[in-house]
């Protein structure tokens, strides 16, 4: 009963100054909003890279000759270095006793058509038949190439779901030709809707067997990246440790140089991706404490100004038996319940904001749980902090002094 009555008689003060109860509101919504878009933004895209790493499977890793690049020196450092080719992928394959598939992968931007519909900048990939079973690429329609489409340098095709809705909207593409890069090509199968990260379509692509890739595009201009799937998730740091013995020495390594290849695996890369985002989410969201700052700062001005007209209501509560206790957490009620209310709307304005923003590059969010955290401990603790000098100015009034006060 006792904090239904501090509420009631929080509430009533509030709404007797509407003005000065919503300019405080507007400073704290202002702050939690920032921070909350923020937050769920960075939370959300990372959630949606995570989600796309993910089908590399837990053991799985690649090796490429560049891998993730940080700054101008690492990647003209980076770009020195020999590319791989079928040579390395063959010595992989003897030497490595954890390796249960290995494929090699090549890329080129094609234009592709169908009829009198053409599309240009297609990824094609090219590949190896066992590159499915490495990589998460579920079939929706038809079948990914098979080792005898390699062998025999079939042009067979696997296309992207983007692929599918421009070129064969209402028709069944499975067996039906269209050119790549001039040459004439028959779809075999179409893979799952992947959507789209930090606004790269994941569906525009196509992949054709590596064999038939070498004649199309010529030898690979930036050679090849190996995929690589360890024999168990227990066993992938040896099968690491075995590529990089055997490629250190094919490719001559010094013994006391770093490795002229990177390799990598989905933690590693959501690793870095956390260390990016970490130094960005402090840096936001210390720039978007200011307003915070501001708002609490308004929090105090008024509750002082509250505390001084409502000092003959202090010494009338005083005289009546009223604590100091009483009075503080009377205050401090008042403190809390603008600030968090303003911090309840920052909330879901900043998620809202914040699904707008990652929209704009076709990814998707949910509330997160950090950010909600977040926007409630920092409206709740503005309220404390800014609030707490005014309620005790106003717990600590003479009741003598305070009914004598003009």
């Amino acid at each position: 009963m006792i904090t239904g009555s501090l509420l009631k008689i929080a509430f009533d003060a509030l709404r007797a100054n509407k003005l000065r109860s919503g300019l405080t509101l507007l400073g704290v919504i202002i702050g939690v909003t920032s921070v909350m878009t923020i937050i769920s933004a960075l939370e959300g895209m990372q959630a949606a890279i995570a989600e796309d790493l993910n089908r590399l499977g837990p053991s799985t890793f690649m090796v490429m000759r560049m891998g993730i690049v940080t700054s101008d020196e690492m990647f003209w450092e980076k770009v020195k270095r020999k590319p791989f080719n079928m040579r390395n992928v063959e010595q992989i394959e003897k030497g490595c006793t954890l390796c249960e598939k290995v494929s090699p992968r090549a890329f080129e931007e094609a234009r592709i058509k169908y009829r009198d519909q053409a599309l240009r900048n297609v990824t094609v990939v090219g590949a190896t038949a066992n590159y499915i079973d490495i990589v998460d690429l579920n079939v929706a329609q038809g079948r990914f190439h098979s080792f005898e489409d390699d062998i025999y340098k079939r042009r067979v095709i696997y296309i992207g779901e983007q692929l599918r809705k421009d070129l064969f909207e209402g028709v069944d593409p499975i067996g039906k030709d269209i050119s790549v890069a001039g040459r004439k090509f028959t779809v075999i199968g179409v893979a799952e809707e992947m959507g789209s990260t930090l606004g790269n379509n994941q569906d525009n692509f196509a992949v054709i067997p590596l064999s038939v890739f070498s004649q199309v595009f010529g030898e690979p201009r930036r050679g090849l990246n190996i995929s690589i799937k360890a024999v168990s998730v227990e066993q992938l740091q040896g099968a690491m440790d075995q590529v990089r013995v055997v490629l250190r020495a094919s490719r001559h390594v010094p013994f006391d140089a770093e490795d002229d290849f990177d390799m990598l695996t989905a933690d590693n890369i959501l690793d870095v991706l956390n260390q990016v985002t970490r130094a960005l989410r402090m840096g936001l969201v210390g720039i978007s404490s200011v307003s915070l700052i501001v708002g609490g700062i308004v929090v105090m001005n008024i509750m002082m100004v509250s505390v001084s007209e409502r000092t003959r209501e202090i010494g009338i509560r005083k005289s009546l038996g009223a604590k100091q206790k009483h009075i503080l957490v009377q205050f401090m009620f008042e403190s809390l319940l603008v600030t968090m209310t303003g911090g309840l709307i920052g909330i879901i304005a900043g998620f809202l904001i914040a699904k707008v923003l990652v929209g704009m590059i076709d990814m998707d969010i949910s509330p997160s749980i950090l950010a909600i955290s977040l926007g409630v401990g920092i409206s709740s603790g503005v309220g404390l902090f800014f609030g707490i000098y005014p309620a005790m100015k106003a717990a600590r009034l003479d009741p003598v002094k305070a009914l004598s006060y003009e």
